[in-house]
């Protein structure tokens, strides 16, 4: 119950705009030489590997990923709004890629320090520019997604957000037949947008397709600034005004907080990390499909959220890469062949989708939680359980008569 209080306290201090002066981290147990040295191994890790490791690939997948969990977790683990329409802002991302980086603007000619040579048509903006890109255009879309659920809550804005993740890829796959100028379209339907530039940077180069570790280091990069807005911004007044709404959006409201201003923001800040995800994996795949922003991308990167641990940076990263490896690694690279070994006439790959059900399924029963749950989610799910079986065998409970 003290810890209860505390939390409790540290809400209200939020709400008025004290944040504590010591990083969350800290209280989750993680001290500033702890972070410091995982950092250094995170970043000496490639070298464990040869260049072009098929792990080392994974991992750069993985932690595609994890960018795109935590901006999911923004919107379903801090302000509370089911988004099952995500692979629109992976979507959005991966097209800046595609118009921007490539010849598929046949009738423009712009190079800004780009890997492209001079004079190529079509439009070549440098890596860093197709982020802040992304960052504008899927945080726009956020906003217009977010526009129609303000007054739904629940199983009402997963339909909406639903409806969105499906505009987009019907989108993706007509846009061949818009025209937008000298017979140019919006995009190449199935057909899909490839030969874009690669990342370049004026000191490092050019990178390559078969050495992986320069990609690995552009996405961890990526990874550090993820993490650091994320707790940054779950420790800001905003961030407990996120919390507020996910637990009482009434009594919020009631409290002065402005629910719209509030959960555009979510949708907003959410939707720019999945367009941040969207241009990397799109520059690393070097293709552009309208095959790959289907409806289950929605649900992938969800569980990966729920897996973890609703609410829970550290846990939305666990999920992420515990969900990526068994998809990129350790089904189709390790076990794959597994079934044959027992006179079976099937790969692993074929049951991908019912592996992860069952897993998903099992991590809920024992679980519930998450692998790595949000201290405030935790003490509600314990508290509420023994609660529960204190009012099964007749016992008082910790708040009522007879408690000391």
């Amino acid at each position: 119950m003290n810890e209860l209080k505390a939390q409790l306290q540290e809400w209200r201090d939020g709400l008025a705009g004290r944040v504590p002066a010591a990083p969350r981290w800290a209280g989750e147990g993680w001290s500033r030489p702890g972070v410091l040295l995982l950092i250094a191994a995170l970043i000496l890790f490639p070298f464990l590997f040869s260049a072009a490791s098929g792990f080392l690939d994974a991992t750069i997948i993985a932690l595609s990923y994890v960018v795109m969990a935590l901006g999911l977790n923004i919107v379903v683990g801090f302000a509370g709004l089911l988004d099952l329409g995500y692979v629109a802002f992976y979507a959005l991302g991966a097209y800046v890629v595609g118009w921007f980086a490539s010849t598929f603007f046949f009738a423009e000619k712009a190079n800004v320090l780009s890997s492209a040579a001079p004079g190529t048509i079509g439009i070549h903006l440098n890596f860093i520019l197709l982020l802040v890109c992304a960052v504008i255009v899927t945080s726009i879309a956020g906003i217009i997604i977010g526009l129609p659920t303000l007054r739904l809550r629940g199983d009402y804005i997963a339909i909406v957000t639903l409806a969105f993740g499906e505009i987009i890829g019907t989108l993706v796959i007509n846009g061949a037949n818009i025209h937008l100028f000298s017979g140019q379209t919006a995009t190449a339907g199935n057909l899909g947008i490839s030969g874009l530039d690669l990342p370049y940077f004026p000191v490092i180069g050019k990178f390559g397709l078969l050495s992986l570790r320069p990609w690995y280091w552009l996405i961890l990069a990526i990874v550090f600034f993820t993490v650091f807005v994320c707790y940054r911004l779950r420790d800001s007044r905003l961030g407990r005004t996120w919390i507020a709404l996910r637990e009482d959006e009434v009594a919020a409201v009631s409290m002065g907080i402005p629910a719209v201003k509030t959960k555009l923001l979510a949708y907003a800040i959410g939707a720019a990390f999945g367009g941040m995800a969207g241009v990397f994996l799109a520059d690393f795949d070097q293709t552009v499909n309208a095959s790959q922003f289907q409806f289950t991308f929605s649900i992938f990167v969800l569980s990966m959220v729920i897996l973890g641990g609703i609410g829970s940076i550290p846990g939305a990263i666990l999920g992420a890469l515990v969900i990526s490896y068994i998809n990129y690694y350790l089904i189709p690279d390790v076990l794959n062949t597994l079934p044959h070994t027992f006179g079976l006439n099937f790969d692993l790959t074929d049951l991908s989708i019912g592996i992860y059900g069952f897993l998903l399924v099992i991590a809920m029963v024992l679980r519930p939680q998450g692998l790595w749950p949000e201290r405030r989610r935790k003490l509600e799910l314990v508290e509420g359980a023994v609660a529960a079986e204190q009012t099964e065998l007749g016992e008082p409970s910790a708040g009522g008569v007879g408690a000391t």
